[in-house]
């Protein structure tokens, strides 16, 4: 070959125009080039990058250098859309399912598993589209902006997920721990009966007894929800044949004046514990056979809320709002151990009140100038309250807090398993007001629970479940008649509102409040 092959106008024609392809391709290439187009392109460019990682992440890498990289995290990107999609029609057509999967413990370990790995992958594809922009080749003003961006989608992005793992795993702790087992949600007559207990075991009192019981009688097809109310001082209880509590008290708990409803527990947790040997609350099942008795109807399961961490609750919430209507005295009553008179260390003031944990179980539990009723009206506030304060943004943003009260203070016998159903049942219970009745005042005089008439109030019960299906409220002859305290009883399912609070409550302001 001679010398002047190579420098012949052929070849440096050749030569010439392969680079002006190169340098061509290079201008009109922004994506793997920013180095050859101007400042603002480059900064657009950048900025929409980030926010392609932030809302399809992989699509970067996708039109980059690193498509295999690409392919892999959009499909996983579309993967999960279509899964919230399917879930998003599941929840319409098939609502249980989805709740299912959500309360098993297996699937709450994979989900935290899937988020931590997500949030991992996201981060790195953030990082790779930091690499893809060529910081060092944008404009020195463009760069701090930049990187502060990139640091809040990232935020949001792995710290979002990483929070959904926290709170799935705490969850799962916390279903695990406060249902481990039990009986299973049963169905009567097409209803869900559920005792709802307050438990209060404080120093000045021997053992753990519900002050407060509460049956949540739930239509299984509606969700309507009737709540009846047994006072702590029913006597003469009675039980079904089928009760392990038949072998002890066939005529009843009618031991004399200290066998009120509420001292089962504490007689059963003591003496008789070899009368339910499978259960871990014999005290709690024995008080649920009372009630099935006393109502007429079957109860199965129970929640008992302990008052012991009843502070720490409420603190987890943020304190509670209630409009007290009377001056409520913190301490006072009597020592049950020691007999004598407690001191009175201060008061909660009538008016709009922030109260914190400490303040708001005096609220619930104080005696002092008060009736059973009183206190069952302010019980029924503080629910209400904390149901109040119990909203999306405070369940998210305190949920640890919550979580770990919430395991302190709930003891129940309902099993993991059947908190779908629950959920599914709870969700279409919005859907209806909620019906309140009580086997006391002001349905009954004050004497009728001390000495009830079973068949009686077995069959206004029965009325009031009954009625609630087309909700069929009082008369107001009835509502008159109950509100006074006479002895009539409601011809229809009364609803629960702020009259039938208040009206029981004017014999002493002691009771009466309301919810703001």
């Amino acid at each position: 070959m001679h010398h002047e092959d190579f420098d012949s106008p052929t070849s440096i024609s050749a030569t010439r125009t392969a680079g002006e392809k190169l340098g061509s391709s290079r201008i009109t290439d922004p994506i793997n080039h920013p180095e050859y187009v101007n400042d603002r392109n480059q900064i657009k460019r950048a900025w929409i990058f980030l926010l392609l990682t932030f809302f399809l992440p992989g699509s970067v890498q996708l039109i980059s250098d690193r498509k295999t990289l690409g392919k892999r995290a959009v499909t996983v990107t579309l993967t999960l859309w279509g899964l919230i999609l399917l879930l998003v029609i599941l929840w319409n057509i098939r609502r249980t399912l989805v709740l299912s999967l959500f309360t098993s413990n297996f699937v709450l370990v994979l989900l935290v598993i899937l988020l931590v790995a997500l949030a991992i992958g996201w981060l790195y594809l953030f990082a790779d589209t930091l690499r893809v922009i060529r910081l060092k080749h944008m404009p020195p003003q463009a760069r701090t902006p930049l990187v502060l961006g990139a640091a809040v989608l990232m935020l949001l992005a792995g710290g979002g997920l990483g929070y959904s793992a926290y709170i799935a795993n705490t969850g799962r702790g916390a279903l695990g721990n406060v249902f481990a087992g039990g009986t299973q949600l049963k169905e009567e007559n097409g209803r869900y009966n559920i005792l709802l207990m307050g438990g209060d075991a404080g120093a000045d009192r021997v053992g753990r007894r519900p002050d407060s019981m509460t049956v949540i009688s739930i239509d299984a097809e509606t969700g309507q929800t009737v709540t009846i109310s047994v006072p702590r001082n029913t006597q003469n209880a009675i039980f079904s044949e089928d009760s392990p509590m038949w072998q002890i008290y066939p005529e009843g708990y009618n031991c004399g004046d200290e066998c009120i409803i509420n001292s089962i527990y504490t007689d059963v947790t003591e003496n008789h514990q070899d009368l339910y040997p499978d259960s871990e609350d014999p005290g709690a099942e024995a008080t649920m056979d009372a009630v099935s008795g006393v109502l007429g109807l079957e109860v199965n399961n129970y929640v008992l809320i302990d008052m012991s961490g009843f502070e720490q609750l409420v603190d987890a919430l943020g304190g509670i709002t209630i409009d007290v209507g009377g001056e409520v005295p913190i301490g006072g009553g009597t020592d049950l151990i020691t007999g004598e008179k407690n001191p009175i260390d201060g008061y909660i003031e009538p008016g709009v009140q922030k109260l914190d944990g400490f303040h708001a179980l005096w609220y619930a539990r104080s005696r002092e100038g008060a009736s059973d009723y009183d206190r069952q009206a302010r019980q029924r506030c503080v629910q209400a309250a904390m149901l109040k304060q119990l909203d999306p943004y405070n369940v998210l943003t305190k949920f640890g807090d919550i979580t770990a009260a919430g395991e302190q203070v709930v003891e129940t016998n309902i099993p993991q398993d059947a908190l779908s159903s629950l959920a599914d049942i709870g969700l279409k219970a919005k859907n209806y007001e909620l019906i309140g009745y009580a086997a006391g005042p002001p349905y009954y005089d004050d004497l009728f629970p001390t000495y009830p008439d079973f068949d009686q109030l077995h069959a206004d019960v029965a009325k009031v479940l009954e009625d609630s299906k087309s909700g069929i409220a009082p008369s107001a002859e009835a509502q008159a008649a109950g509100f006074v305290g006479g002895s009539t009883r409601a011809t229809g399912a009364p609803f629960e509102s702020t009259l039938q609070i208040q009206t029981v409550a004017e014999l002493s302001p002691n009771g009466t409040c309301s919810v703001p």
